[in-house]
């Protein structure tokens, strides 16, 4: 179940996440918690879903259809945070959680209130199986600057300890040629890199990072083997990228689609008349 805002140009949000889950072979339910107006350029309008219309969302799924998962992304005001706490505690104990701590977006627009960082840290955070923030991002919880990639596992170890959940503290924004991701868990510390693919279309790739992860969760994965493959099916995503919007694009979440299945959906079935 993924609990997060609506990007109106698909390549972000509650849409990407929906994409990447499908394409990794599990199934996806949502919490719409808020309605945005964006393309590949920014963010033009905000719409907020009222806090009792998301915990009723997370209700009546979680009541029915269950989750294996939870996966929450943008969360912008304190009531909101609140809201989601209180439908964890009501319908998904003992159900991994993954955070992705949205706080700003590609382009620069803030999504989350200055009031949801304290609710974020004290009562969400502290629920969260795995908890992936941006260099940004990580640098905001633990009010600290992260200069280079030497400076991520540490940063990683003090954002364990301030949450009590494993990190995967994503480097992309570091510049060079080779990126650096790190992941803290109580296993121990494991750093992945990976050469920088050259490209301007990398809108929603955290959304679509934390999504696969949780949807390896789900199929019951462990916890390093569903982070390895949600990274190396976003790598290729963004290789495969279709070239979409004149600004931040989106990556490609279908790219493991078989063509050739889908070729075979226009053959006419042989009971046709």
């Amino acid at each position: 179940m993924i609990v997060a805002g609506s990007d109106s140009g698909g390549g972000a949000g509650i849409q990407a996440d929906i994409k990447a889950v499908s394409a990794l072979g599990a199934f996806g339910a949502t919490a719409i918690t808020a309605l945005t107006a964006q393309n590949t350029q920014g963010v033009q309008g905000v719409m907020p879903v009222s806090p009792g219309f998301i915990r009723q969302q997370m209700d009546v799924v979680l009541g029915d259809l269950g989750a294996d998962c939870i996966k929450t992304g943008m969360l912008h005001d304190a009531e909101v945070v609140r809201a989601v706490v209180e439908g964890l505690d009501a319908g998904a104990r003992g159900i991994p959680l993954v955070v992705d701590p949205v706080m700003l977006s590609q382009t620069g627009a803030r999504l989350l209130q200055d009031s949801a960082l304290a609710a974020l840290v004290e009562h969400l955070l502290p629920r969260a199986t795995l908890i992936t923030p941006n260099l940004p991002e990580a640098e905001t919880l633990l009010g600290a600057p992260i200069p280079d990639a030497e400076a991520m596992p540490d940063a990683a170890r003090a954002l364990q300890r301030m949450s009590g959940a494993a990190v995967l503290l994503k480097g992309g924004h570091l510049p060079g040629d080779v990126l650096f991701d790190v992941l803290q868990h109580p296993g121990g510390c494991r750093v992945f890199r990976h050469d920088r693919i050259p490209t301007r279309h990398t809108h929603g790739t955290g959304c679509t990072l934390a999504s696969a992860i949780s949807a390896g969760l789900a199929q019951g994965l462990a916890l390093e083997q569903a982070v390895i493959r949600g990274r190396n099916y976003l790598l290729q995503a963004i290789a495969q990228a279709p070239g979409l919007g004149q600004g931040a694009g989106p990556v490609n979440h279908l790219h493991t689609v078989d063509a050739e299945r889908v070729k075979a959906l226009c053959a006419e079935h042989p009971e046709a008349d």
